[in-house]
């Protein structure tokens, strides 16, 4: 794939690893260096036109690999230079391949739920008169050093028919773990855990959550009794063999019963008598030394010549 700048000059390597930012490779010493703006304009251009290619390739209906989306997400995206070209063309590109890391969940072997984050193939794309030379295997294997990751531990985003053949071709990937989603995971997914796919501890069952501790539970088996005069069990009284008749008047209202009281009569006006005084009744049987306040009122009232007769 051909390009109106210097492919060469803007990627010096064969490989060339892009991350969020599409800052553009460090330069060759000795080589001019144009303004960074437009380096990173020409990368966005590179990037864009790659995505578009892979998203006709594959009959998709928009690209999923642009500029803007990189930008936006974590994603590395390997691009590989052509070697090849015309002396007259200043380089080409021939392929790239994007892959990120995605929390997933995913089944077992076991149909089992596993919420992993794997490293994903998202896009991967060979330009057509490139093909069957050699090029992909050679992307991939560098992507598979660069990210320190074995083959059957990577998870595939809607892979086609030619990246199914390809993998079963060059890694021996045939048999698939069946899922519920859009990712293909291989058999050997769950064998050898590896970093880059990091299984997350299971949820602790249902039954093994103790909801108080052991000194809670002992609390709750002791029954607390509630203060006086509530504690006071009421007196149960057997019903009289012959309840009294209703009146049977049509202006009269039906009878009922009194009310049972919660403590009885009795046991009430005992626990009275059994109560302390009052401070206030305490002080007045303290002060009324000679008779009540309102005979003392009385007979100061009186004149002395009264007074003599008592």
């Amino acid at each position: 794939m051909e390009f109106p700048f210097d492919v060469d000059a803007l990627f010096p390597e064969r490989i060339t690893v892009l991350d969020q930012h599409l800052r553009p490779p460090a330069r060759r010493p000795g080589t001019a260096t144009p303004a960074r703006t437009d380096l990173q304009h020409q990368i966005m251009t590179v990037v864009d036109e790659l995505g578009r290619a892979s998203a006709k390739a594959q009959h998709l209906p928009s690209p999923i690999t642009s500029a803007s989306r990189m930008q936006s997400n974590r994603h590395v995206m390997y691009v590989l230079k052509d070697t090849s070209a015309r002396p007259a063309v200043k380089g080409a590109i021939a392929g790239f391949l994007k892959v990120g890391y995605k929390k997933l969940f995913v089944l077992d072997d076991r149909e089992a739920h596993n919420e992993v984050e794997p490293l994903c193939i998202l896009d991967f794309y060979i330009h057509e008169s490139l093909q069957r030379h050699g090029h992909g295997r050679e992307l991939f294997q560098h992507m598979l050093q660069k990210e320190r990751v074995e083959p059957h531990q990577l998870a595939i985003d809607r892979p086609s028919q030619k990246l199914l053949k390809f993998l079963n071709k060059h890694y021996s990937l045939e048999t698939t773990v069946p899922q519920v989603n859009n990712f293909v995971i291989f058999e050997g997914f769950f064998a050898h855990q590896h970093p880059p796919a990091r299984k997350l501890p299971p949820k602790r069952a249902e039954g093994d959550i103790k909801p108080y501790s052991s000194s809670d539970r002992e609390f709750l088996k002791v029954a607390v009794e509630p203060p006086w005069p509530l504690n006071r069990a009421p007196r149960r009284t057997t019903p009289p063999a012959h309840p009294p008749p209703r009146s049977s008047s049509l202006g009269n209202s039906p009878e009922r019963g009194p009310l049972r009281p919660f403590v009885p009569e009795q046991e009430l006006l005992r626990s009275l008598r059994l109560c302390p005084p009052h401070p206030t009744a305490r002080l007045l049987l303290a002060t009324d030394s000679g008779g009540s306040p309102a005979q003392r009122r009385r007979t100061s009232s009186l004149p002395r010549s009264e007074e003599s007769r008592y």
